[in-house]
């Protein structure tokens, strides 16, 4: 463990957890073992990070959010205060199912807002914005915005997290209303192409 991680004495983080320079460990936080956690990551009060865990930098995970084993959360991820994430698609507490658990991948700089609910074996792309309280139950497109339930697609986020208008007449890409970067829609793919 890097000395430069600062861990609140009510958290407890398990011999062999992994966790980078500049991270902050807040109240209550349980970090098992096999986490693998890294730099400038922020664990909100009452945080589980399970066994089989990935969470890259600069990652902020808000209060009372468990990530469970088999869930990787790529640089930037933000989760918002009380989301869900699952690792067994049809769980029964008579039916031991760890052999069975899904992978859930969520992609750079993507958010998922508070109490929204990622269902395992999905991946959330690039950018992508979950909306509270939306249930994502299928992958998600880069820069997608994402809201209800089901998650649906109701429009496209830019990086910066502001939602992209439809394009201008005469120009050949949406542009993000704060900085100006253009992204330019390909079929169902978004994709940036300058700033």
């Amino acid at each position: 463990m890097d000395p430069a991680v600062s861990i609140h004495p009510s958290a407890i983080v398990d011999p062999g957890a992994s966790i980078g320079e500049g991270s902050r460990v807040w109240h209550f936080v349980h970090v098992c073992a096999g986490a693998r956690i890294g730099r400038k990551v922020s664990l909100g009060q009452n945080v589980f990070v399970g066994n089989r865990v990935s969470i890259g930098d600069n990652c902020k995970i808000q209060n009372n959010v468990s990530v469970y084993d088999n869930v990787t959360l790529e640089e930037g991820v933000f989760c918002g205060p009380s989301m869900v994430f699952t690792n067994v698609y049809n769980p029964r507490a008579l039916i031991e199912r760890k052999s069975e658990y899904r992978d859930t991948l969520v992609r750079r700089g993507a958010t998922l807002g508070a109490n929204c609910t990622v269902v395992c074996g999905v991946t959330v792309g690039r950018f992508a914005f979950v909306g509270a309280g939306a249930v994502v139950h299928r992958d998600v497109a880069d820069y997608a915005l994402m809201v209800g339930v089901p998650a649906r697609q109701v429009g496209w986020m830019s990086e910066y997290g502001e939602q992209i208008p439809l394009p201008l007449r005469g120009e050949g890409g949406y542009r993000c209303p704060h900085t100006g970067a253009m992204y330019q829609l390909e079929g169902t793919t978004l994709r940036k192409i300058s700033g």
